[in-house]
């Protein structure tokens, strides 16, 4: 019952994703991504995370997408506005040029990895709050903290771009 679990959320997660870089309409985008999330944390139960799917959802479906809903919607961003001119040439080789990349993507990645590894659902033990805090307060302090600061810079910036829209 895992695998076919498993595949339907990651379907469901990749369609959310392809939706997401669809949509002209930010608000829209932003749904989408918050799909994105909440496929995620139910891939992460299914692996025996509980405590990261917890935290995907409480973090970031709710805080983080709360914050970028308050950026849209303090940069009053409207719809994406269609270009007349599109170029015929990216049309035509953007599709085949994108999966000849995933191809040689999806070569090195085989070529790199060993095979003896294999993944085997609810055999995940490291998903504890504890080994979690441990983890990221040691070995990944500084790349948690300057994604907080990217993340106010980003707050502020909108905050002076919608201050400057409304004088």
């Amino acid at each position: 019952m895992d695998v076919p679990l498993f595949l339907l959320f990651a379907a469901i997660a990749v369609a959310c994703g392809v939706n997401l870089v669809v949509q002209t309409h930010p608000v829209s985008s932003a749904l989408s991504l918050i799909g994105v999330m909440g496929a995620l944390a139910v891939l992460y139960l299914l692996l025996g995370a509980e405590f990261l799917a917890a935290a995907q959802l409480v973090v970031y479906a709710g805080a983080i997408m709360v914050l970028f809903i308050f950026v849209i919607m303090l940069l009053n961003a409207g719809g994406e506005k269609k270009s007349r001119n599109r170029p015929r040439l990216a049309a035509a080789l953007g599709i085949p040029l994108l999966m000849l990349f995933l191809g040689i993507i999806s070569f090195l990645i085989q070529r790199r990895v060993p095979s003896s590894m294999t993944v085997t659902f609810g055999g995940f033990t490291g998903g504890g709050p504890g080994d979690l805090g441990r983890t990221l307060f040691t070995g990944y302090l500084l790349p948690f903290e300057a994604a907080s600061v990217l993340v106010l810079i980003a707050i502020l910036g909108a905050v002076v771009l919608g201050r400057k829209e409304i004088d």
